[in-house]
């Protein structure tokens, strides 16, 4: 069974690698060096998901529309004897090369020689990236705010 932080973690590193730009991950992938041999267990495939929202965020849900998406699942080649780690990796739109480091990252995430390494080269990285994306997009929308306010006049 897994516990509830290992499933939070797994949870924010997936994310970190579905939502990383495609040349930042591969930049941050060659650095670990040489990579452990791994076979695909599903080679990368596009597909479609259903995406689903709700009414005012909490009305009944409804199907909003297909969103293009690629999978792919690889497992590790470890020593013998040692339990075989698969890895697994969704991302948005059409790069099968992206699922694939996604995936490749994740099973090595999971495998304790390369658990520090890769959070510390790859996942640290790509999470201060997109929290520095977010607080420029953010800082953008400040700048424009508009605040509205109203005058109580004396007639009440």
């Amino acid at each position: 069974m897994v516990d509830t932080a290992q499933a939070q973690s797994r949870s924010s590193w997936m994310s970190a690698l579905a939502k990383a730009p495609l040349a930042l991950l591969e930049e941050r992938v060659a650095t670990l060096g040489a990579l452990p041999e791994y076979r695909f267990l599903r080679s990368p495939e596009i597909g479609l998901a259903m995406v689903r929202g709700r009414t005012e965020g909490a009305g009944q849900p409804f199907n909003l529309g297909e969103m293009t998406l690629t999978r792919c699942v690889v497992q590790l080649s470890l020593a013998a004897g040692d339990e075989s780690i698969s890895g697994f990796g969704y991302v948005a739109g059409r790069s099968q090369r992206h699922a694939e480091l996604a995936a490749v990252c994740d099973a090595l995430l999971q495998y304790s020689d390369w658990q520090a390494k890769v959070q510390a080269q790859v996942i640290e990285p790509l999470q201060g990236a997109a929290h520095k994306k977010r607080a420029a997009e953010m800082a953008e929308v400040e700048s424009t705010r508009v605040n509205f306010f109203t005058l109580l006049r004396g007639e009440a």
